[in-house]
């Protein structure tokens, strides 16, 4: 029997049943908006660039449009290596190549990396909670403050994987790592306006990981920053003013590593 294969022409795991590579492939199409206008094709891989000790590693924030790190460019007058990739998880999934491995290509490309900018732990918790919720990471009006015990063990493992990732990046040399954090879905496509504990308790681990990693490494936090009308129609992506407006939290501590 031929071996299946998601949209990236990664192996599916045998365990995935039909029923969930059907809803798997629906949510990448509309997570990576594959064939259409800010799709992947609209920010390609690029292995070499102007300053190469600079890469970028993430998910769809950075990689759906491209413009975020577009803006960051510009800025610095010079375009730095992409590895961002929509629906991509932190480590493992289905929809894309990891953020992991996503480093680990940079690396092969070229080891001399001095900065990365990432982000990470979006989609490890998005995509479940868009497909069935089976860790309860929605929460209602009536449960403020009460975020499942199954959402906090999956946000715990998230840490412990970011901080291995960190430390991994560490010991091969990265001097400094900028992670930049989620902000607060709204109630579009996938209709997410309750998923601010989730939102608040990821936020608060990634930022530990960031902290109590061996690298250093810079947390930036955009809850504050980015508002409903900075989200495209989906409730998840920024649109070309939250790009923008990321990229604003972003330079200052980027601008002082070139």
């Amino acid at each position: 029997m031929k071996q299946r294969t998601n949209l990236n022409g990664q192996a599916l795991p045998k365990a995935l049943t039909f029923a969930q590579y059907l809803m798997t492939s629906i949510l990448a199409i509309a997570l990576t908006g594959c064939g259409g206008a800010g799709g992947l094709l609209s920010n390609p891989r690029v292995s070499d660039a102007d300053n190469d000790q600079v890469i970028t590693i993430g998910d769809s924030i950075f990689a759906l449009s491209g413009e975020l790190q577009d803006f960051l460019e510009e800025r610095a007058g010079e375009s730095f290596r992409r590895y961002t990739l929509s629906g991509a998880e932190l480590t493992g999934g289905v929809v894309a190549t990891s953020i992991a491995d996503q480093y680990a290509i940079a690396r092969a490309d070229n080891p001399a990396i001095d900065t990365v900018v990432m982000d990470g732990g979006g989609n490890d918790i998005l995509i479940p909670a868009i497909l069935f919720d089976p860790y309860d990471c929605k929460t209602q009006w009536y449960e403020f403050g009460q975020l499942s015990s199954r959402c906090k063990a999956l946000i715990d493992d998230l840490y412990v994987e970011g901080v291995n990732l960190l430390n991994d990046m560490h010991a091969d040399g990265v001097d400094n790592v900028i992670y930049l954090g989620y902000y607060y879905t709204k109630n579009g496509l996938f209709l997410l306006d309750s998923m601010e504990e989730a939102v608040d308790y990821g936020d608060m681990a990634l930022a530990n990981a960031c902290h109590y990693s061996a690298v250093s490494c810079q947390f930036v936090d955009p809850r504050s920053a980015i508002n409903d009308s900075d989200i495209i129609a989906d409730g998840i992506h920024p649109n070309t003013n939250g790009s923008r407006k990321l990229a604003d939290l972003v330079w200052p501590r980027l601008q002082p590593l070139l």
